[in-house]
């Protein structure tokens, strides 16, 4: 096995499992270590002392070089096939993601690879939604950093042609009012944008039903990202969704087109399944996305399919499933 193809699987599946970011880290930064050498170096002993080679990345390295599969990727590639959502008619059809970071603000990898994760997977669109400058702990984007970000957007597409679209975004800071964590003109010059309130989660049901109206009533938005809030297993605890009027909630969602996302992550598995039923009684759109922050993560839609095909939505109520042109008629609809 080649060395680099299985320090990069390696770290794939970590991100997948959302395991230690320090872990994956290691092994891309490890894979970007060894880039261009050639067998001779990579079996030299002085490999260890080659920054961004440790013991766990040598023995990986060594290993791929004998013609093994390496002990820890074979490992992770059991884990992982015993931990898959299950299959549903859902699975294959997305065709693309509207909600996904890079180390602009949280994710732990470059746009660059984002990028390729998603071409790798199928889509023919990503959006990239880099958190919104309120959320200094995620190293929210101001103004003019999420301004550079669009040129850059711009230059990848130029880079990948007409096969895969990477959409302008951004994932806004629903604030304490309603209103929403960035300048309106720049909002609008964006191709999606996803408003999730991150903050003041445990406010009281009256004034959560006017913030989460107020955020799926504006112009600007296409998508009520992880609406609850909760968290239901993982590294960070767990914690119990918000309580608003969902009815009043989802009928703004349905009265403006905007999306309710059925975020995939399985720590958060939001919304509930009570509040989908709600959702889908209302007549809303729904995306299913999967919140990646690293490219492992983008495979996460996965079980967003699932949580969708059990819940009884139509994949015609599915922006993700939409092909490119219908999704641009969609977000640039009259508001």
């Amino acid at each position: 096995m080649e060395p680099h193809a299985a320090l990069e699987e390696i770290a794939y599946l970590l991100e997948r499992e959302r395991s230690s970011r320090y872990k994956s880290k290691a092994f891309r930064a490890a894979a970007t270590a060894i880039a261009g050498l050639d067998d001779a170096a990579l079996r030299d002993p002085a490999l260890r002392r080659r920054k961004g080679i440790g013991d766990s990345t040598y023995t990986v390295i060594q290993q791929a070089l004998a013609g093994q599969v390496p002990e820890y990727l074979a490992q992770l590639r059991d884990r992982d096939a015993g931990s898959g959502a299950a299959a549903s008619a859902l699975r294959g059809q997305p065709r693309g993601d509207l909600h996904a970071h890079s180390d602009w603000s949280d994710g732990l990898t470059s746009i660059d690879l984002m990028v390729e994760a998603a071409r790798a997977l199928g889509h023919e669109y990503q959006a990239l939604t880099d958190h919104s400058p309120r959320l200094r702990v995620a190293n929210g984007l101001s103004a003019d950093r999420l301004r550079a970000q669009l040129r850059v957007v711009s230059e990848v597409n130029t880079e990948t042609g007409p096969e895969f679209t990477l959409l302008s975004g951004i994932e806004v800071d629903i604030l304490e009012e309603g209103a929403l964590d960035q300048e309106p003109e720049l909002l609008d010059e964006l191709d999606v944008v996803v408003a999730s309130a991150h903050s003041r989660l445990r406010m009281e049901r009256g004034p959560m039903t006017r913030r989460l109206v107020a955020a799926a009533s504006s112009p600007h938005v296409d998508v009520l990202g992880h609406v609850t809030g909760r968290l239901v297993e993982g590294s960070r605890g767990t914690r119990p969704p918000s309580t608003f009027d969902a009815r009043a909630v989802f009928e703004a969602c349905a009265a403006h087109g905007v999306a309710v996302e059925i975020n995939s992550r399985p720590e958060r598995q939001d919304p509930p399944d009570d509040l989908l039923a709600i959702a889908l009684g209302l007549g809303c759109l729904f995306s299913i996305d999967s919140d990646a922050h690293a490219p492992g993560q983008l495979s996460l839609i996965e079980y967003g399919a699932e949580r969708a095909q059990r819940a009884g939505i139509p994949a015609d109520r599915i922006v993700t499933t939409w092909p490119l042109d219908r999704l641009r008629e969609w977000t640039g609809r009259a508001r």
